[in-house]
C-alpha cells in the first residue's frame, strides 16, 4: 500500500506559535507524553527513520517541530477564504495544497524547569485554539497504562471544539494480542458520546497498525475546515 505520508521533510522548530509556517493549507498535530513513543511513531508513519529525533531520554522534543508533506490531490476546499489563503496552484477542489505534520512538545515526563513547562502549556493551548489550518490531532499514548491528565485534557479539548482525534495506543508489542485487544476495547468504550475520536493498536517496532495509522492521518488532512475549530470562528 502506498504511503501517503512519504516524503516528509523537516521545516523548522518553533519556540512560539507565531514562528510556525504560515497558517494555510492543512496540518495534523501529534501530541502525547514524552515517554509514549511519539517520535518513533512519526518516523514509522513517514517511513523516514531519522525524521523526528528519538532518544533514550524522554522529553527531548521541547519545541513545536513542523514537517512538510508533498502536495497531493483530493483535498477539498471548504470555503472561498481557504482558496484565498492557498498558493495559486491550490485554488480549486482536488488541487494540491500545503500539508504539514506538527510535532508538539512532549509533556509530563521531561525534567524541565517549571517556567518552561508553563511556557509550553500556554503555547500548546494557543496553538490548539488559534491554528486555523489544524484539521485533527493524533494522540500518542502507551497502551500499557491508563490515560494521564494531559491525555484526558487533549480529548476534552477535541470534544469541546469538534476537532477529530485519532488515538495511537503505542507499544502494543509489549502485550499479548489478547491483552492489547482488551485495552483497545476498553479505551473505545471510555470515549464520551459525541467525541469524534478513533483508536487503534500501534507498534513502531513491530509495525503493528502502521498502514492503518497512515490512512487515518491522511484522512484527517483531507478534512474540510467547516465543522472544526468551532470555538475559533468569529
Amino acid at each position: 500500500m502506498p504511503n501517503p505520508l512519504q516524503g516528509a521533510q523537516f521545516v523548522l522548530a518553533a519556540h512560539r506559535v507565531s514562528q510556525l509556517p504560515a497558517d494555510q493549507g492543512a496540518e495534523v498535530a501529534f501530541a502525547g507524553r514524552s515517554n509514549a513513543g511519539k517520535s518513533s511513531a512519526l518516523n514509522a508513519l513517514t517511513g523516514h527513520r531519522g525524521l523526528a529525533r528519538t532518544s533514550k531520554t524522554p522529553g527531548r522534543t521541547q519545541q513545536m517541530v513542523a514537517f512538510s508533506l508533498p502536495p497531493y490531490r483530493d483535498v477539498p476546499v471548504s470555503r472561498a477564504q481557504d482558496a484565498q489563503e492557498r498558493p495559486p496552484a491550490a485554488t480549486t477542489g482536488g488541487s494540491a495544497q500545503d500539508l504539514r505534520l506538527i510535532d508538539l512538545p512532549g509533556y509530563g515526563y521531561a525534567k524541565v524547569p517549571l517556567e518552561m513547562r508553563e511556557h509550553w502549556r500556554q503555547e500548546i493551548d494557543r496553538y490548539l485554539h488559534q491554528r486555523r489550518s489544524l484539521r485533527g490531532v493524533v494522540l500518542i499514548a502507551d497502551i500499557r497504562h491508563p490515560l494521564k491528565e494531559f491525555d484526558r485534557m487533549m480529548l476534552d479539548f477535541c470534544f469541546a471544539s469538534g476537532l477529530p482525534c485519532h488515538l495511537l495506543l503505542t507499544k502494543a508489542d509489549k502485550l499479548s494480542r489478547n491483552q492489547a485487544a482488551q485495552a483497545l476495547a476498553a479505551m473505545r468504550k471510555s470515549f464520551p458520546d459525541g467525541l469524534h475520536a478513533t483508536a487503534q493498536m500501534f507498534s513502531s517496532t513491530a509495525g503493528t497498525g502502521v498502514d492503518e495509522a497512515r490512512q487515518a492521518v491522511a484522512a484527517l488532512l483531507r478534512q474540510p475546515r467547516d465543522g472544526v475549530h468551532q470555538d475559533r470562528e468569529g
